[in-house]
Order: C-alpha cells, then structure tokens, then sequence
C-alpha cells in the first residue's frame, strides 16, 4: 500500500482542525494561557497542575478524544493524521490539558487488541482521560526496562516521568512479569497509588512518579505482549509530540516576525537586518521540514505501517532539533523582553524544551535510526 498524495488529509480531518483552530482563537488566547499558568513568578512556589476543566469538557463533547478511537470501541475511527493535527493546534495554543498524553495512551491501547483495551478505549471516546506510566527512572522508554512489576496480579514499583498525571483519570502502565512485559490499566485512586509530583520547566504540563504497592489494576495486554503493543503504538507516540512541537515552532515564528516588523532599531524594523531576516527564514524552513515529515510519518501507520517507526523517528530528530531553535531565536530576536516572565515568549519556549527531550531527543533517535538502518554496532 502506498500513501495517498495528501497525507490522508481529507475533507473530515480539514474540518477538525478549523474547528480546533477556531476554538483555541476563541479561548486560547497567548495572553489567556499566560495569565492562566504562569501568574505566580515564584521559583519556590508549590507544584500545580494548572488546567481549565471547563475547556476540556468541551473538546470532549466535540469528540477530539474519540478521533482515533477505532469505531467498534465507539469512536470515529479516523487516520492519525487527525489526531496529529489536533496536536499542531494545541501546540500551537501552549494548551494545558491532558489532551496529547490521552492521544499516546489511546494509541497504545489501541495496539493491545484485547477485550478489556477496547473497554477503555471506548470509556475514552466519552471523555476520560489517560496517559502512559512506561518509564524506569533511568529514563528509558523501552518496555522492558520498566521498575513495575506484577505480583500475584497486583502492580508494585514506581513510573516516571509520567505526563499530565494529576490530570488524567487513567494510568495505562507496563509492568514486567516472568512472562515479559504486559499491559495494565489503572485508576488514580485506587489504593496504594501515590503521586509525587516532579517540579518541570514546561509550565503548561504537570508531571510525576508514580508508586504503586501492591494495586489492583485491569489486564490489557498480556504478559510477554505489552513490549509488542508499545512498540506498535511508539510511532503514532512520536508523531503526536512532534506534532505539538510544530505547533510551537508556528507560533513562535509567527509571534517573532510580527515582533520584527513593528519593533524599530536604528530608523528601521528588526526584519530590516539580515542577522534578523536570514535567520527567521532558517527556522520558517525546520518547521516546514517537520511539518511534512511528521504529516508523512502519520499517514504511514495507516499505509505504510513498515516505515513508521523509521519515518516517525525522523520525525522526532527534526521535531527536537527544531524546537531548540525555534525557541532560541524567538528569544534572542525579542531583545531584553524576550527574558521576561511578563513576555508570552517563555510558555512556549519551556513547552518546547520539555518535548524536545521526550520519548527521545534528536541525537538519540538519530542513533536509533543508525541501529534500523546500518545494524548495531557489535
């Protein structure tokens, strides 16, 4: 199978997106989400979560969580170059919710093909939320480093890293067994679940470990099959951060060049100088780099599920590199402004350094693509 000329792109999925576009220009304002998380400067302030459960209930009841749930679940059942484009959008907005980590744990879910995934799946069409707890405290995104394993079919060990955890109201976990590794879904309040959370630069998302002794949790992949599910969904996974991460980079260049035009040095606008212009060119041709290549990663699970991982992996590497720098001129070409906590700059520019480094930054997927490509090293 090969893939269709417009990514999968459609009339369906096209007004998904003007829907999402329009709805985060009515509520989502740069100014709004600055006010909204970033009101206390206080470097010694607690740790929130700080999100809108109105808005929330709203894309819920719009149906962005039930996108890529497949139909017999009770979702929609579309490509997953719709739920990359919901992601473009929310990175776009900085949007703080639970939204992208849903997205990633519906993808795995979705690889486990089980009666009990597809349960879940469909309690995610109508609104629940969930994220993915498959993390050692190494930091290792393979399945089988996990620091949670099974006993007696009761979960005990610690998840890091976990995204949007005070926000979700479903953790699906791997969990390593004498069988391998499986899959398991859990409520964050059942008992013997406890939730720390980690203080994080991205100000927009909450993270934290999580411990579990000895909690009771549903089977969804079975042991010595949840690797083989993870690794199916990793590049939807991929894909959907990178997809934020274009959405960050649009308004970040979008925000700068407007800036360049109005802002007047030496009897000319900034974009006047070519050590302004030039370079706001380079990051206007990363984005759209990334942009096509994580459209063209997408539209591969549904077509060309061989090259996924690689092309997601592709993805990734231009995804994180872009959002360095992105981030980094849009800061530099905003002069002393640009440093402050009252200039709208910082959310995005944290929210880009914290996806730059998940599942993987630029380097290690380059060096992840080295192993697909040319063998591992002996």
């Amino acid at each position: 199978m090969t893939q269709p000329k417009n990514f999968g792109f459609g009339e369906d999925e096209t007004m998904l997106r003007d829907s999402a576009r329009k709805f985060f220009a009515d509520n989502c304002s740069a100014d709004k989400i600055h006010s909204q998380v970033a009101h206390n400067y206080d470097i010694y302030r607690d740790i929130e979560s700080i999100w809108d459960k109105n808005l929330w209930s709203q894309i819920c009841e719009l149906g962005w969580t039930a996108a890529c749930v497949p139909e017999e679940a009770g979702g929609i059942g579309m490509p997953v170059v719709a739920a990359v484009a919901l992601a473009e959008e929310a990175g776009k907005a900085a949007f703080p919710s639970p939204l992208i980590s849903t997205f990633n744990a519906t993808f795995a879910l979705r690889a486990c093909k089980s009666d009990a995934a597809t349960k879940v799946l469909g309690d995610i069409a109508t609104g629940t939320s969930a994220t993915l707890a498959m993390t050692n405290q190494k930091g290792s995104w393979e399945a089988q480093d996990t620091d949670v394993a099974v006993t007696d079919g009761k979960l005990s060990g610690t998840a890091w890293f976990v995204q949007d955890a005070k926000k979700v109201e479903r953790f699906v976990v791997s969990a390593s067994t004498d069988k391998g590794v499986g899959l398991y879904v859990v409520d964050p309040s059942a008992a013997g679940v406890q939730i720390i959370a980690d203080g994080i630069i991205d100000l927009t998302r909450d993270q934290a470990h999580i411990v579990f002794n000895n909690v009771e949790a549903i089977e969804v992949a079975a042991p010595g099959t949840g690797d083989k599910a993870l690794a199916e969904a990793l590049p939807a996974i991929l894909c959907i951060i990178s997809a934020d991460i274009v959405g960050s980079g649009e308004w970040l260049l979008q925000t700068t060049t407007d800036y360049a035009t109005v802002r007047v040095q030496f009897d000319h606008p900034l974009g006047f100088f070519q050590a302004v212009k030039h370079p706001l060119v380079n990051v206007m041709l990363a984005v759209d780099q990334t942009k096509s290549l994580v459209y063209n990663a997408a539209c591969a699970i549904d077509n060309e599920p061989e090259q996924a991982e690689r092309l997601a992996r592709m993805a990734k590497s231009s995804a994180s590199d872009m959002a360095v720098f992105s981030s980094s001129r849009s800061v530099q070409f905003h002069g002393g402004i640009g440093f402050t906590w009252e200039c709208f700059i910082h959310i995005f520019f944290k929210r880009q350094m914290h996806n730059h480094v998940l599942y993987g930054d630029a380097k290690y997927q380059r060096a992840k693509l080295a192993d697909m490509l040319m063998g591992k090293a002996a």
